[in-house]
């Protein structure tokens, strides 16, 4: 059996989709267990909260597999419970007492960041701890490590009818569809054997700027007429001290700007195949 934890989230619902849909058995571990239903009901559905570790024992019982989907909300604060750490040795603890022999978690590639151009930000701490605590768990593992997902230009960037960018950059990430995604964490359970740890940098099939990304997906968005609008990167930066808002929107906005992102994916494709949407294609097949 496969559990997923954030099955509900922009990411998780895709990637738990394309489990359902290559035949797992799959239960989903939820704080709000009628809302998830409504959007699985084709599933076991069961109550588990990081924050309450004595509920994981329950909902890991019968479970090989465990499929994390985690995140830093933008309003959380260094000194706050963090899903990804202080949740995560719960998890790892529970796993291990119920049986579970293998962890596959949704990581990031632009974490590594971190220490580039005297960069240091909290939120990425985080995510290589996580990394560190599933690697020193003992346990078997999946980890992948994405570029951006275009999921999160509709997401997350878009507001009403704009598309918001954090400045220009030259970069081009090698954007990814959570679709897309979701299919390559399927091929890469299939073709693992006990005992064998993975790791994946997951990216698509084209490297393009943030600009290009958001523009031709407000072009091709024809159900109604989007505009790309820039938001100078000073604005988020001076509200940092003020808002933990502000302050996760300008970091992750310099880290994406920043990042110099290269193609590594080639044993990723090898492995568990090519993405196949661009974002053009991805905005037709979605919208």
């Amino acid at each position: 059996m496969l559990a997923i934890i954030g099955a509900t989230g922009m990411i998780g619902q895709p990637v738990t989709n394309q489990l359902i849909w290559a035949g797992y058995e799959v239960r989903i571990i939820a704080r709000d267990v009628a809302k998830t239903k409504q959007l699985f009901p084709q599933v076991e559905v069961v109550f588990g909260d990081l924050r309450k570790p004595e509920s994981l024992h329950t909902a890991l019982s019968g479970v090989d597999t465990v499929y994390l989907n985690l995140s830093v909300r933008q309003t959380e604060k260094p000194g706050d419970f963090h899903t990804e750490t202080d949740g995560m040795r719960h998890l790892l603890a529970a796993g291990k007492q119920a049986g579970v022999r293998r962890v596959a978690y949704l990581s990031s590639l632009v974490m590594r960041y971190q220490g580039i151009n005297g960069f240091n930000w909290w939120v990425f701490r985080v995510k290589q701890q996580a990394v560190e605590l599933i690697k020193a768990s003992g346990l078997d593992y999946s980890i992948f490590y994405p570029s951006c997902f275009m999921d999160s230009i509709n997401q997350t960037q878009r507001v009403g009818r704009f598309v918001l960018l954090l400045g220009q950059s030259p970069v081009k990430p090698w954007y990814i569809s959570a679709h897309d995604y979701g299919s390559q964490v399927v091929s890469a359970l299939q073709i693992v054997r006990q005992d064998q740890n993975q790791e994946y940098v997951i990216q698509g099939p084209e490297a393009i700027t943030q600009t290009e990304a958001a523009e031709r997906f407000a072009r091709v968005h024809t159900n109604e007429k989007l505009r790309v609008v820039t938001i100078p990167p000073i604005l988020l930066k001076a509200g940092s001290p003020f808002s933990a808002q502000a302050s996760y929107g300008w970091h992750i906005g310099e880290a994406l700007n920043k990042y110099p992102e290269v193609f590594e994916a080639e044993k990723t494709w090898a492995e568990l195949g090519k993405p196949k949407l661009t974002i053009d294609e991805w905005t037709r097949f979605t919208f």
